[in-house]
């Protein structure tokens, strides 16, 4: 199976039993500041990815993410949990659940780029790897898109690409 067409890399799993780490690079034509501003604020996040409330912005802080999609059962995620890594700037990491350890490690690239490293660290099943490759793999598209100035509208999800990816990962052997 060819891989469907996407602005994003496509992501690479290590797992070991039931524990997986699913890491993504992206280079981005946007300032680092643009970036974070996505990936760290409660303005950001929603355009792309989930609402932020609460979201105490240092180590140690309370964020609960609430997501702005469905599942196949027409759920939406809520993640309570802790800022476990922040570097103003540089790093955002939260430790949620269910989603485990979600890590942005952004970095200046080229002259005024962003090399933006994304990692989560969670367990689960195989079937749950493929469920967050390919659900990670499309709201990073959504980034892009939102980093772009088109943030996404929520009452046009429908889960035809997230299939399309995860049968691509799955055709991978992810």
């Amino acid at each position: 199976m060819n891989r469907p067409e996407s602005p994003v890399p496509y992501g690479a799993a290590v797992s070991a039993d039931d524990t997986h780490t699913l890491r993504y690079e992206l280079r981005l034509p946007q300032p680092v500041e643009k970036v974070w501003g996505a990936v760290a604020t409660q303005e950001g996040l929603p355009g792309w990815l989930a609402a932020a409330d609460p979201f105490v912005r240092h180590e140690g802080g309370a964020i609960t993410l609430r997501w702005q999609n469905t599942d196949e059962n027409g759920v939406a995620t809520v993640a309570p949990g802790q800022v476990t890594g922040w570097g103003p700037t540089r790093l955002a990491e939260y430790t949620v659940d269910p989603h485990g350890r979600i890590r942005f490690d952004l970095r200046p690239h080229d002259t005024s780029g962003t090399r933006l490293r994304f990692t989560n660290e969670f367990t689960g099943s195989a079937a749950y790897r493929l469920d967050c490759l390919a659900g990670w793999h499309l709201h990073l598209e959504f980034l892009i898109d939102a980093l772009d100035g088109h943030p996404k509208d929520w009452s046009t999800w429908n889960l035809d690409r997230w299939r399309e990816l995860r049968a691509a990962y799955a055709a991978a052997g992810q």
